[in-house]
């Protein structure tokens, strides 16, 4: 077979099957099978939610364990002038800084969680009221 040939049969059979993959998007796992509703879980939210507090509560107390003792140590290496000092020194002030950063994360996610759930909750409650006012107006008319 030559290349013309072999090319022309890779390019009919290729333009067949993009024509069959454009009609049609395969369905993404776990899809709702053509239902458009949008579906919060509350008790997945308040666990996740949950979680993030917890571990901040665990990272403000765990992650401080060895402060006082990296900085003391830090400190008493300085003055006997050794240069493991002012690395240790240097450690501690990057390690502060990350764990605010890390705490920080967790109280963001815990807050907007607790907001989420909190919003969609009153937007429910908003849309039956809003569905029942609109039911009584078809009788009335």
């Amino acid at each position: 077979m030559s290349f013309e040939d072999e090319w022309a049969s890779v390019r009919s059979t290729s333009t067949a099957n993009v024509s069959m993959r454009l009609n049609q998007v395969a369905p993404e796992p776990g899809g709702g099978g053509g239902s458009a509703d949008l579906g919060v879980d509350q008790d997945k939210l308040g666990a996740i939610g949950s979680a993030a507090y917890a571990l901040h509560g665990r990272l403000a107390k765990d992650g401080n364990h060895a402060r006082t003792s990296t900085t003391e140590a830090a400190t008493q290496l300085k003055g006997h002038d050794f240069l493991t000092g002012s690395a240790m020194a240097a450690v501690q002030e990057t390690w502060d800084s990350q764990l605010k950063t890390l705490l920080d994360a967790c109280a963001n996610i815990s807050n907007h969680l607790d907001y989420s759930a909190a919003s969609h909750a009153k937007e429910e409650e908003d849309i039956k009221a809003a569905l029942a006012a609109s039911q009584i107006d078809q009788y009335l008319k």
